[in-house]
């Protein structure tokens, strides 16, 4: 995973005030939906080599559409990452 990606999705995630598609979210940071939803999944709760994400993001599919979005703990992450 890609630190700087992880970051800006992060970051694109907390200016939204509603889930965002994940195409649109690739479009705006110039990479494939592929790579955010990838990168996505790594940051949700989902476990992955029996390991548990940090589950700071959601996805959820709606009517045929993929969204994102900042679970609370998200919030509370990227309000520490501006002043940590």
């Amino acid at each position: 995973m890609s630190d700087e990606l992880s970051a800006a999705l992060l970051r694109v995630l907390a200016e939204e005030a509603a889930p965002v598609s994940i195409p649109r979210l690739g479009k705006r940071l110039g990479v494939g939906a592929s790579v955010v939803m990838r990168t996505l999944t790594l940051m949700g709760d989902a476990v992955l080599g029996g390991q548990a994400g940090p589950g700071w993001v959601h996805m959820r599919n709606e009517e045929g559409r993929w969204v994102a979005g900042l679970t609370e703990a998200g919030r509370q992450h990227c309000v520490q990452q501006r002043h940590g």
